[in-house]
This record gives C-alpha cells, sequence and structure tokens, in this order.
C-alpha cells in the first residue's frame, strides 16, 4: 500500500479531535463517582482511613492528569502561532519596568516543561534584551505556568487561581527589577553572547495539522516526563488527607503558630518535584485546614 493510501486511510483530522474531546469530558465527568465506586463496593473500603486515602489518591489522580493532559494540549497548539524571535524584538524594545512585566506576563503562556523556558532564556539574553528582563521571564515561566493556573482554577476555584498569578507575576517582576539594578551581565558565561540560538526566523509555517500533531506529540513527551512527580505528590496528599491528624497539621501551620510560614517554606524546598506534583499536597493541607497562605507558602 503506498503512502497516498496509507494517508487516506486514515480518519479525518477533525474526528480525531472531537472524538479526544468527547473522551476527555467523559471522563472528567465520571472520574469522581467512578473513584467512589472501585473504593466503596468494589475494594469494600467504605469509612475506613484507608478507604478515604484511596477514594482521594484515585480521584485526584483522574483530576490532575486529565487538566494537564487537556491544558498542555491547548497550550501547546496556541504556541506553535507565537514567535519567539517577534516576541525577542517586542522585549527589547520595551523600557526596564514595562519589559520586566511584560517578560514576567509571557512566562504564563510558555510550555509547561521547564527546559523550553532555558534556551528562551539564553535567547532573550543573546538578542540584546536586558538581564533583570529576562529573570523575570524564567521565574514566572515554572513558577506561573498555564497548569499550575489549570489546577488551581479547578481544585480551589478562580479567584484562588487568580490571586495565585497576582503574586506570581509580584515576585517574578520584583526578582527582575532587583536583578536588574545589580548589574550581573558581567556574570553571564562568554558563550551564551556569541550562540545565536533561535536567532534566524524560520520560513517554514506549519498546517493546522502540524500544529495540532504537534501539540499532542508535545503533550504526550510532557506528561510522560512529569506523571512519575504528580502520582508522587498525589500519593504524599492522600497520605495527608487519610493518616495524619487535623490538629497536628494546624498546630504546625496554624495562624497560632508565628514561625508556621517561614517554617513550612523550608520544608517545602526539598520537597519540590514539579507545580503538578506539589498542588495536590496543597489540597490536602487545606483539607486538613491548614490556611490557604501557609499551604501555598509550603
Amino acid at each position: 500500500m503506498t503512502t497516498l493510501a496509507v494517508r487516506r486511510a486514515q480518519p479525518p483530522l477533525w474526528l480525531a479531535v472531537l472524538a479526544g474531546v468527547s473522551v476527555w469530558l467523559a471522563a472528567w465527568l465520571v472520574h469522581m463517582p467512578l473513584a467512589a465506586l472501585l473504593t466503596h463496593d468494589v475494594l469494600g473500603m467504605g469509612g475506613t482511613q484507608l478507604g478515604e486515602t484511596v477514594e482521594f489518591f484515585l480521584g485526584d489522580a483522574a483530576k490532575v492528569l486529565l487538566l494537564l493532559t487537556g491544558v498542555v494540549t491547548v497550550v501547546s497548539f496556541l504556541w506553535s502561532f507565537v514567535s519567539p524571535a517577534k516576541v525577542k524584538e517586542k522585549l527589547a524594545g520595551r523600557n526596564v519596568v514595562l519589559g520586566t512585566a511584560a517578560a514576567a506576563g509571557f512566562g504564563i503562556i510558555t510550555p509547561f516543561c521547564s527546559c523550553s523556558a532555558v534556551p528562551l532564556f539564553i535567547g532573550f539574553v543573546e538578542a540584546g534584551v536586558p538581564l533583570g528582563v529576562t529573570f523575570a521571564f524564567l521565574v514566572s515561566s515554572p513558577m506561573v505556568n498555564e497548569v499550575a493556573l489549570a489546577l488551581f482554577w479547578g481544585l480551589f476555584g478562580p479567584g484562588i487561581a487568580l490571586a495565585y498569578m497576582a503574586a506570581g507575576l509580584a515576585v517574578a517582576i520584583g526578582a527582575g527589577l532587583v536583578i536588574g539594578r545589580l548589574g550581573m551581565e558581567r556574570y553571564v558565561e562568554d558563550y551564551v553572547w556569541t550562540i545565536r540560538a533561535g536567532s534566524a526566523a524560520l520560513a517554514f509555517r506549519p498546517t493546522t495539522e502540524d500544529r495540532v500533531r504537534d501539540a499532542w506529540r508535545a503533550t504526550v513527551e510532557i506528561i510522560h516526563k512529569v506523571w512519575p512527580w504528580v502520582v508522587g505528590g498525589i500519593a504524599v496528599g492522600a497520605f495527608i488527607h487519610g493518616f495524619v491528624p487535623t490538629d497536628l497539621v494546624v498546630s504546625i501551620g496554624g495562624s497560632g503558630n508565628p514561625l508556621a510560614v517561614p517554617a513550612l517554606v523550608a520544608l517545602g524546598v526539598p520537597l519540590y518535584s514539579s507545580t503538578a506534583g506539589t498542588i495536590p499536597i496543597v489540597d490536602a493541607l487545606i483539607g486538613k485546614g491548614l490556611p490557604l497562605g501557609s499551604a501555598l507558602a509550603s
């Protein structure tokens, strides 16, 4: 069979996309009832601490992985329309404050994988974008990315998601302005100034089908990299939800402890894996009565 015949035998792209969206929506509607059914009726663990742990794990694992799949696919598709060369031109042509704020905002819509942010960071420096501006992008990209916002929106609602975005942007902009004032360009390695990575504009214009297929390939690659961290974070959150006493959580991180936030920040540093992996832990801590600010600090 020829290559042309194989292509004609494949279903139309719109049909594959429609099928994928339908499967995603169906899974989203049934994942919580299915987790309860498996825990209570199939495994017979209803009404026990272990049952609460298993139900939390099954429900949150499905929810987080579904959110990751949907959001990363959509953002990867939209990202294919963004030209890094034009972004660099816009950032290089602004004053420091506006450029720093724009770079921090641009970091939100970058792909989830942090390895994509570093080459862009180098490209910004090489193109003459001030170092402080580029650092604002590098800080916001992994911290206030589209996946984190989607998970916060899905787990805690729009208010907390928007508050998280505002706080993250403030940190990124502040860091960029401080680093810009310190004049640290002299510490950048020489090779960064000499490489011309991504400076040439590509003449190739992908078709819609190319963009959709590339977005799906990027999603599969990203999910393959992060799913162990996601499952691990959900397992920790499930254990906290099922077995850690509420009084213990509140005594450590509650409003009555003046050192709660610094202690949780210090605890969160060695526990960090990825944003997608830590947000389920935050969900479990809030469910145990930990104040929102303390839980986010961890």
